[in-house]
C-alpha cells in the first residue's frame, strides 16, 4: 500500500518510475560506453603485454629483439609495401603478409615511439607506386595486368635507407633475424670494418676480377681491412675478425690474435688439412703449405683440426673426374663433400636459414674436447661412416677409385663446423710474449712502434666470445659453389660466411637470435595419405618405364629404327612385321594401356580419399560449434521441461 502511494507522488509530481524493461537499453548504452572508455584508456598501457598462446610462440619477439629495440639511438621509420588486391589471388603470399603485418605490429609495441610503421598499397600509377619502385621494391609479374609488391622499406634519420626487395614466405623462419639486423644497422649506419688474414690468393686481391666472389660479396657490404702475414698489430676498431688458411703465426702475432679476441670476441677461423688452394712456393726449395690448424688456441678452447683429411661417401659431391680409359664423366668423389642442410644445425641462425648444400674440398675434422668448460656447438658435420685419407695423398688429385680403395670407414659423424661461445681464458697464461723484431732496420722501428702500443695483457673475455670455426679454407673458391657461366651461386658456402660475419660484426644480440618456426602448419595426416599414394603412383610408374624401356630396345632391334621417331615407328608398324612381332606389339600396347589405367585408378582413389577429409574438415570447422551450442541448448530446454514446476 505504502508503494502504490509512493508511486502515485511520482506521477503527481511528474516522474515516472522506470520500469526493468526500460531500463534494460540505457544500462546496455551505459556498459558499451564504459567499455570503449576503458578500452582507449588501458590498450595504450597494456600493449606491450601479450600472452602468446600458439605452439611454437609466433607472437612472442626473442630478448635479443627486446634488446634491440630497447636500445634505439634513433628513431627509425619501416614501411610495409605490400599490394593488398594482387596479394589476394595467392594465398601463401596473403598468409605470409599478414603473419609479416602483426609481427611488425609486436616491433612496434615494443619501441613505441622510437619505431614508426606505416603501410603503403602501391597501386598502379600510384604515389605509392612510384616511391616503391624508387627505394628498390621488386616488382613482380603476376599472371594478373598488375604487379605485386611485397616488401620493406627501412629509412632513419640521416636518410640512409635499406630494402627488403622481396619477402619471399620461403625466409619465413629467419623473418624476425631480418626484420631486427635490419633495424639495428639503421641505428648505426657505417659500414663495420671486417680484418682479413689470409694467405689464399683469392682472398688477397682487391676485390677485382682477381678476387673470389666472396671477397667482391663482403667488400660490398663492410670495409674490408687487409692485414700482412707479418703483422705486429691488427687495425683499430676491427668488429670482426676473419682468417682463411691464415700464415704460421708467431708467438707475438698469436698473443695478438688471442687479446683481440678476449677483447672483442668476434673471429670466422676457416682452417685446412690440406688446402688445395694454397699458393705455389716460389722456390722448390720451399715445401708448400698446405696445413692451417688453431695452434695455441686449441686445447685452450676445446677444439683441435685433425691431422688427416676426412672423406665421405654419404656426403660425396658430383664433379667432373676421370671414369677410365681416358674419358671423364660425373662421379661422387667422397674427397669433396656437399653436406645437405638436414646435416647443419637448425638451431643457430648461422645455419638455420640455408636452403643449399655447403661443399667442401679435401676438407679437414674438428675434434671437441668434451672435458673442456669452453661452451661449443657443431653447426655441421659429415655422415655417419666417413674415412681418415692422408693429407699428402688428398693434395695428389687421386681419381675415385683410388679413393674408395683407401676408403676404411669409421663409426660417427664428424665436426665439419664448430661454434664457440662464451667466456674464455688466454692461451698465454705467462702473459705477453717477448716480440723478435725483423732484421731490416726500418721495418723493426715500425714493429717497434706496434709494439709499444699493444694494449695490457688481459687473462679473460671482456666480452663473450662468438667464434666460427670451419675445417676447410678452400670452400671459398669459386669452383665450388658458383656457376661462372650464369654467375649465380649452386651452393650456400658464400651464404654461410656472409651470415657469419653479417651477425658477429653487428649488434651483438643478432648473434644468438634464433630462428623462428614457421607459421605453416602441415596436415600430418593428408601429407602421409598423400606420401602413400604418391609411393605407389612412383612404383607403378617405374614399372611402366622399364617395361617401355625392354620393349622399345626390343623393337629397335627387330625393325632397326630409332624408337624415339613415333613417326617412323607408326610407318613400321605394318605389314613388314611377323606374326610374332605383331603379337608381340599388341602385348605391349595392351600392357602400357593398363598399368596407365592403373595409375589413372591410384590417383582418383588418392583425391577421392584427399576431397572427402577434406570436406569433412570443412564441415567440423564451419558447423561443429553451431551443432554444439545447439546441441547444449536443446539438453537445456529438455532439462527445465523435464524439472518439476
Amino acid at each position: 500500500m505504502a508503494v502504490a502511494e509512493h508511486d502515485l507522488g511520482l506521477e503527481q509530481a511528474g516522474i515516472r518510475r522506470m520500469t526493468p524493461r526500460a531500463f534494460l537499453p540505457a544500462a546496455t548504452a551505459l556498459i558499451l560506453a564504459i567499455f570503449i572508455a576503458a578500452t582507449l584508456i588501458i590498450y595504450p598501457l597494456t600493449r606491450p603485454a601479450r600472452v602468446d598462446f600458439t605452439q611454437n610462440a609466433l607472437f612472442t619477439l626473442s630478448p635479443e629483439t627486446r634488446s634491440v629495440l630497447d636500445t634505439l639511438e634513433e628513431p627509425i621509420e619501416l614501411t610495409f609495401v605490400y599490394t593488398r588486391q594482387v596479394g589476394q589471388d595467392y594465398p601463401q603470399v596473403r598468409a605470409y603478409a599478414t603473419r609479416v603485418r602483426e609481427l611488425l605490429d609486436s616491433y612496434s609495441a615494443v619501441a613505441g615511439s622510437n619505431l614508426k610503421i606505416t603501410e603503403i598499397d602501391p597501386k598502379p600509377f600510384s604515389e605509392a607506386e612510384d616511391q616503391a619502385l624508387a627505394a628498390g621494391i621488386d616488382a613482380v609479374d603476376t599472371e594478373g595486368d598488375d604487379p605485386l609488391y611485397f616488401g620493406i622499406i627501412g629509412q632513419n634519420t640521416v636518410d640512409e635507407q635499406r630494402v627488403f626487395a622481396f619477402l619471399a614466405p620461403e625466409r619465413e623462419e629467419t623473418l624476425e633475424y631480418d626484420l631486427t639486423r635490419l633495424i639495428a644497422r639503421l641505428d648505426r649506419p657505417e659500414p663495420p670494418r671486417i680484418g682479413l688474414l689470409t694467405t689464399l690468393p683469392g682472398m688477397g686481391a682487391d676485390g677485382g676480377e682477381g678476387g673470389y666472389t666472396l671477397l667482391q660479396e663482403m667488400e660490398r657490404s663492410f670495409s674490408v681491412e687487409s692485414v700482412a702475414s707479418d703483422f705486429y698489430a691488427l687495425p683499430e676498431d676491427l668488429d670482426a675478425l676473419i682468417m682463411i688458411h691464415p700464415p704460421e703465426l708467431t708467438e707475438w702475432q698469436s698473443w695478438i690474435i688471442d687479446q683481440y679476441i678476449l677483447r672483442t670476441g668476434r673471429a670466422v677461423m676457416l682452417l685446412d688439412a690440406a688446402a688445395k688452394t694454397s699458393p705455389e712456393p716460389p722456390s722448390r726449395r720451399v715445401e708448400r703449405r698446405i696445413r692451417s690448424d688453431l695452434g695455441r688456441f686449441g686445447d685452450v678452447w676445446g677444439v683441435t683440426l685433425a691431422e688427416d683429411v676426412i672423406a665421405d661417401t654419404e656426403t660425396a659431391l658430383p664433379i667432373q673426374a676421370p671414369t677410365g680409359s681416358g674419358r671423364t664423366g660425373i662421379v661422387r668423389h667422397p674427397l669433396y663433400l656437399s653436406t645437405p642442410p638436414a646435416m647443419m644445425s637448425q638451431d643457430s641462425i648461422l645455419t638455420a636459414p640455408l636452403s643449399r648444400s655447403v661443399n667442401f674440398a679435401s676438407s679437414g675434422a674438428l675434434i671437441l674436447d668434451e672435458a673442456s668448460p669452453i661452451d661449443k656447438e657443431v653447426l655441421i658435420e659429415t655422415g655417419t661412416a666417413p674415412s681418415w685419407i692422408d693429407p699428402e695423398t688428398a693434395m695428389t688429385d687421386i681419381g675415385v677409385e683410388e679413393a674408395l680403395a683407401l676408403y676404411e670407414p669409421t663409426e660417427g659423424a664428424r665436426a665439419l663446423g664448430v661454434r664457440v661461445h662464451g667466456t674464455l681464458v688466454s692461451a698465454f697464461p705467462d702473459g705477453q710474449p717477448d716480440p723478435d723484431l725483423p732484421d731490416d732496420p726500418v721495418m723493426a722501428q715500425f714493429a717497434a712502434e706496434a709494439i709499444e702500443q699493444a694494449q695490457p695483457h688481459i687473462s679473460s673475455s671482456e666480452r663473450e666470445a662468438e667464434i666460427l670455426i670451419l675445417a676447410d679454407a678452400d670452400l671459398v673458391d669459386d669452383g665450388l659453389y658458383i656457376d661462372m657461366q650464369r654467375q649465380s651461386a649452386f651452393a650456400d658456402n658464400g651464404a654461410l660466411i656472409m651470415n657469419a660475419l653479417d651477425m658477429m660484426s653487428g649488434n651483438a644480440n643478432l648473434l644468438s637470435l634464433r630462428a623462428r618456426a614457421s607459421s605453416r602448419r602441415t596436415m600430418t595426416r593428408v601429407e602421409a595419405m598423400r606420401d602413400k599414394a604418391q609411393a605407389r603412383f612412383f612404383e607403378e610408374q617405374a614399372q611402366l618405364e622399364s617395361q617401355l624401356a625392354e620393349s622399345e630396345a626390343r623393337l629397335q632391334e627387330l625393325l632397326q629404327i630409332d624408337s624415339r621417331d613415333s613417326a617412323l615407328l607408326d610407318a613400321a608398324t605394318g605389314a613388314s612385321l611377323s606374326a610374332e612381332q605383331q603379337e608381340e606389339l599388341g602385348q605391349l600396347r595392351n600392357e602400357v594401356l593398363e598399368t596407365r589405367e592403373r595409375l589413372r585408378s591410384i590417383e582418383r582413389d588418392f583425391r577421392r580419399n584427399i576431397d572427402g577429409l577434406e570436406g569433412w574438415l570443412k564441415f567440423i570447422n564451419i558447423f561443429a560449434g553451431a551443432i554444439l551450442i545447439g546441441a547444449v541448448g536443446c539438453f537445456v530446454w529438455w532439462r527445465r521441461r523435464k524439472a518439476p514446476a
